[in-house]
């Protein structure tokens, strides 16, 4: 069972890179909590990190996590057997209309090559609100130049292929439908708060 770089992020022990992930998660919380939501759908959930932190922090009562890779499946499983993570397709969510309160979709877009109708499956699944976040360009790419990673692509992750600036991804999810309520910007992500209109 391969490590996934997901499961490398967060489980990396440096205290810059533990800092700037707390800090988005400090933002995050503060950003859901208020909704009082009861069912939630982590798009893209990886390892279940998330929804650990969302069952800790008693937020949603029927949580559970797609994904669409089976290594990261196989591990959420292994280290938090009590959540419900499955494997699935972010472009064919087997759910139906507006079965959750709130989807989060956090670090997948970047990486899609059909980001709108990803949106659009995930919007059809979700009744009220949508959490989605995606390195806040050019920010994500600088700060990863000048920490010496992926020097020969200039600081760009070889696994992104969509960038957006924080004004950019905002008006790219107003186009698909979506009112913004609440944007963050924990460094270097930008973090939005949409509702389906």
């Amino acid at each position: 069972m391969a490590e996934t770089t997901n499961y490398q992020k967060h489980a990396n022990t440096n205290p810059i890179q533990k800092l700037l992930i707390d800090n988005f998660y400090k933002k995050f919380f503060k950003m859901i909590k208020p909704l009082k939501v009861k069912s939630i759908l982590d798009v893209g959930c990886g390892e279940g990190f998330t929804l650990k932190k969302l069952e800790e922090k008693k937020i949603g009562k029927q949580n559970e996590g797609i994904d669409y890779s089976s290594d990261a499946i196989k591990i959420g499983h292994k280290i938090y057997p009590e959540l419900n993570l499955k494997r699935g397709d972010v472009y064919k969510l087997n759910y139906q209309d507006n079965t959750f309160d709130l989807s989060i979709c956090t670090e997948v877009l970047e990486h899609l090559e059909d980001p709108v109708k990803a949106v659009a499956e995930i919007r059809r699944v979700t009744s009220k609100y949508i959490v989605f976040s995606v390195p806040n360009e050019p920010f994500f790419i600088m700060a990863n130049f000048l920490r010496g990673k992926y020097l020969k692509r200039f600081g760009n992750h070889p696994e992104h292929i969509n960038h957006w600036t924080s004004f950019g991804f905002e008006s790219f999810l107003r186009k698909q439908g979506l009112a913004v309520v609440k944007s963050k910007h924990p460094f270097a992500w930008s973090l939005v708060l949409t509702k389906k209109v």
